[in-house]
């Protein structure tokens, strides 16, 4: 069961139309087009309802539906993580259900969201219950293992926007059902906090988060797996990427990186823009019909457009023509 964690999962986008309604004939396309890739099957995994996939602004029905479609077109091919979220413990709880009922293999579990004490103001550290709670209620309900998407604010620099070392050892112990941690963090951060990971009594996987310090992450040996975003645009490069290192070829590995790929995931790396951007950057591929997310998700604006256009353009991959990027939008 652990091993499920040690995957490299992509946290995939969902397409929508301009007025904010589920694309599912794009998501179905989309879909196949991560499965393609025979690489994918051998080390690879779908996250379907993450942060990137707008879970937030999702109904329960709608959660439901996207990942019915995805269990269809996945059919086994690929792990199924998927995303288990709701303002109340019971809305997080039945999320959770309905992942399992329609065949998720792992829960992606997020903390509580809503009230400052459980949200903006949250002290993981101090108050741990705050999550834990949550987790082992999710954990009875289901008895599925879960990968931690460990946001907080107010944490130490050193961990930027993830949960501090402290607190995270302690919802791993605690959590028995935790098989997986996402690093958020800084660079500095992540080391500190993988290298104390290793340190438990039983695997918790290292999924690194942070796409422009792959190469890094991989060279350190820091590395169980992903849960990222920056697959949907640039999963043939980065299966590149990944399959050099795999096979030990560090020269390799790093002319992929810094030929191009490096460059391209620091223009998208903007942590206050980073899911629009990932999502303008699938749609410039041409991998989805749009770029729009639901509100209050604002739109792209068209700087950052014609920015990560020349960003793909220059890697080196396929992109849709500059005439069809001008959408007027601010």
């Amino acid at each position: 069961m652990d091993r499920l964690a040690f995957k490299r999962y992509i946290t995939t986008v969902l397409p929508m139309h301009r007025d904010g309604e589920i694309d599912e004939h794009a998501w179905r396309q989309l879909l196949r087009y991560f499965l393609k890739d025979r690489r994918m099957a051998k080390h690879g995994g779908l996250c379907i309802n993450p942060e990137a996939g707008e879970i937030f602004y999702l109904s329960r029905e709608e959660r439901r539906r996207v990942l019915e479609i995805a269990m269809e077109e996945i059919d086994g091919k690929v792990p199924v993580a998927c995303g288990v979220f709701g303002l109340t413990t019971k809305e997080t709880v039945e999320s959770a259900q309905d992942a399992k009922a329609l065949g998720a293999q792992v829960l992606f579990v997020f903390p509580p969201q809503g009230a400052i004490d459980v949200g903006t103001a949250w002290n993981p550290t101090e108050y741990p219950e705050v999550w834990t709670d949550m987790l082992n209620a999710i954990a009875r309900a289901t008895d599925l293992p879960m990968i931690a998407h460990p946001t907080a604010s107010g944490s130490p620099p050193l961990y930027g926007q993830g949960i501090p070392l402290n607190a995270a050892l302690r919802f791993c112990r605690d959590v028995p059902s935790l098989v997986g941690w996402k690093m958020l963090y800084p660079y500095p951060g992540y080391r500190t906090v993988a290298h104390a990971l290793r340190q438990l009594d039983r695997p918790v996987a290292v999924l690194s988060a942070l796409g422009n310090y792959f190469h890094e992450y991989r060279a350190m040996g820091i590395s169980d797996g992903t849960m990222s975003g920056y697959w949907n645009y640039a999963l043939e490069p980065m299966l590149d990427h990944m399959e050099a290192w795999d096979e030990g070829n560090a020269e390799k590995a790093a002319k992929i990186w810094n030929g191009s790929l490096l460059q391209l995931q620091e223009a998208v790396s903007d942590r206050s823009r980073l899911h629009i951007r990932y999502k303008v950057a699938t749609w410039l591929r041409g991998l989805i019909p749009t770029p729009y997310m639901r509100a209050p998700l604002p739109v792209p604006r068209q700087q950052e457009i014609d920015m990560l256009h020349a960003a793909l353009q220059a890697s080196g991959l396929s992109v849709i023509d500059k005439s069809e990027t001008q959408l007027g939008l601010r």
